[in-house]
């Protein structure tokens, strides 16, 4: 594995590890650096399904809000290298800011509509930047296959629609949520909880689970009981602090109406869920598949 810091460097290395086959694949899997077994699954995921694997580790700082924590987002470069040499990364691209953003951006990349929910409304402008600079690594690494955790669905959702719309050609693929043993969504911000909080933090994957359990036995049924029922379970956590919960057709994410019917959908549903805990954002989702097998990813 090598790891390189800047744009010519990168490309030089992709092109000398097709020298041998140009048609060879390339897969791409963006991060935001400390790395956790989410990310490892990614980048495993990627090494089946393509014969370049590449990670970037590059926290973005104009997909942060003013008060928001760039500064003081997670960072370990020498674990990360060791983490993303261990999943099987063939080369980590780690640009500075300056790389990545020479000049002040004047050019910035915004989708509609499916950004105006869920985080999209909690953290304006956010998904400008998610998508900014995901079109910069777009055209820098020249991918076949980028690849997203389904922890962040509606970024997925975002990344696929501007895909769509602006013709890349690259394939997006979504990858299962990485779970602790306990149920939580492994996230780079989990290290922020207290010991208390992280027990509290619980409460997103077992409320999703039992919402699920209870639309499956005809406990709910409509969107609004299900969102109900969501924030009835959370709220028994003390130290949890509801930013949103929701019940939205996915990819789309059009909110379903408080008296549909959840399991008389033709397409995928999202019960997503974004909680403080302190000061930490935790988010996490379970997608829905109404006429088929209903899954808790």
């Amino acid at each position: 594995m090598k790891a390189v810091r800047t744009i010519a460097e990168l490309r030089n290395e992709i092109q000398n590890l097709k020298s041998s086959n140009e048609k060879k694949t390339v897969g791409l899997v963006p991060t935001m650096g400390y790395l956790h077994e989410g990310h490892a699954s990614l980048i495993r995921a990627a090494k089946e399904k393509t014969d370049i694997v590449v990670v970037s580790i590059f926290v973005n700082p104009i997909q942060f809000g003013p008060a928001e924590d760039f500064e003081t987002y997670p960072r370990d470069e020498q674990r990360d290298l060791a983490a993303a040499e261990k999943a099987g990364a063939d080369l980590v691209f780690l640009p500075s800011v300056e790389t990545m953003y020479p000049k002040a951006t004047k050019t910035k990349i915004a989708v509609s509509e499916v950004t105006s929910g869920l985080c999209g409304a909690s953290r304006p402008g956010h998904f400008d930047g998610v998508t900014t600079v995901v079109a910069k690594l777009f055209n820098i690494v020249q991918p076949d296959a980028a690849f997203f955790g389904m922890k962040d669905a509606q970024q997925v959702a975002v990344i696929q629609q501007m895909v769509y719309d602006l013709n890349f050609n690259v394939n997006i693929v979504p990858c299962p949520i990485i779970r602790e043993e306990d149920g939580l969504a492994l996230s780079s911000r989990n290290v922020y909880l207290s010991p208390e909080e992280r027990k509290q933090a619980l409460v997103l994957s077992r409320s999703l689970r039992e919402a699920k359990e209870a639309l499956e036995n005809g406990q709910i049924r409509t969107a609004g009981e299900a969102k109900a029922f969501l924030t009835a379970k959370i709220m028994e956590s003390p130290l949890a602090d509801i930013d949103y919960v929701e019940v939205a057709a996915f990819p789309a994410l059009t909110p379903l109406a408080e008296g549909e019917n959840v399991l008389e959908q033709n397409g995928a549903v999202l019960m997503a869920l974004a909680v403080k805990f302190g000061r930490t954002r935790l988010i996490d989702n379970s997608l829905l598949h109404p006429k088929g097998e209903l899954r808790h990813v």
